[in-house]
Parts: structure tokens; sequence; C-alpha cells
């Protein structure tokens, strides 16, 4: 039977080697957007696989350290307001998957949860604070729709399509077992 004690060190461990892996795959960007956002390679699965495992509060305390370093690594701020809506919030709320990792499905559910609500505060920042960005023809709500769903969904989908093979899901369950 494990302690309390080796229980907490083996989640901050495994936050802190989330964290740095989710800094890393943050760089390797496939696409990046004018006014902020990209597609990187897998970084955002990295923050709701720390909800998964760790449970939603770590997952939120790794994705908002995570959305804090993302800041000094690739900083794109207009407004301190923005800054909280576009790093640690938006990043953080993906650790909100840990609501669903008892679920049946619980990965692939809390991922996209996760996504979606990051994807509500760039939405919100983008209407917001990029509104003067907003092409002609277009209102800033539904430029703002369009823009943020392009490098979030596209990540997205390209994550749920990995996480449907079963290899992959086995060993992400069998580490959650783990820990």
């Amino acid at each position: 039977m494990k302690s309390l004690k080796e229980t907490k060190t083996k989640s901050l461990v495994l936050a802190a080697v989330l964290v740095t892996l989710y800094v890393i795959l943050d760089q390797i960007t496939l696409f990046r957007m004018p006014q902020g956002g990209s597609v990187t390679a897998f970084s955002m699965l990295v923050i709701s696989l720390s909800g998964y495992l760790l449970g939603t509060k770590m997952g939120i305390m790794t994705g908002v350290a995570a959305g804090l370093l993302d800041l000094i690594f690739n900083p794109f701020v207009i407004h301190p307001l923005q800054l909280l809506l576009d790093y640690p919030l938006a990043v953080g709320a993906l650790g909100l998957s840990g609501v669903f990792r008892d679920k049946k499905h619980g990965l692939i559910t809390g991922y996209v949860f996760g996504v979606f609500l990051r994807y509500i505060c760039v939405f919100t920042s983008g209407v917001i604070f990029f509104s003067q960005y907003t092409p002609k023809g277009f209102h800033p709500i539904t430029w703002s729709f369009y823009y943020n769903i392009l490098y979030v969904g596209a990540e997205a989908l390209v994550t749920v399509a990995v996480l449907f093979i079963p290899p992959l899901r086995v060993a992400i369950d069998r580490l959650k077992k783990e820990i």
C-alpha cells in the first residue's frame, strides 16, 4: 500500500514532467496564427492528461503553471486581462479534463471538455481584445469564432484521432493505475 507522502511525491513529479513536456511540445509549432495562437504537437493533450491522471485540482494547477511558462516563452500580450485569459486560464482550463477521469471514455471526453473550455477563453479574448484585427465584412464575434476554432479545433481533431489508438489508451490507463 502506498503512503500518502509517496503518492503526493509521485503526483508532483509527474505534474512537473507534464509541465516540462507541455513547454517542449508547445515549441514544436506546426502552424502559427498571425495574431497569436498555434497548432502544436499535442501540447494540449499533456495538460489534459494531468487532469485525467492526477485529478481536477492538480490538472488545473499544472495547466496554470504551464500557461505561465508559455507566457514567458511565447508572449503575445496586449492587455493584462488578455494575458490571464490566453495563458493561465486557457491552459489551466485543460486541466478540468479531470472531471471525467472516472467515467467511461473519460480520457477523450475530458480532453474534448478541456479543449472546449480553452476555446471559450481564447474566443472571449479574441472578441474583447483583438476585435481591431477583424477583417472587413466580419463581425468581431464571428471572426473570433472562426479564427480561434481554426487552430484550437485543428489540434483537437488530430489529438482525438490519436487517442483512439488502443495501445495508447491502454498505456495511459496503466499509468493512471500506477499513480
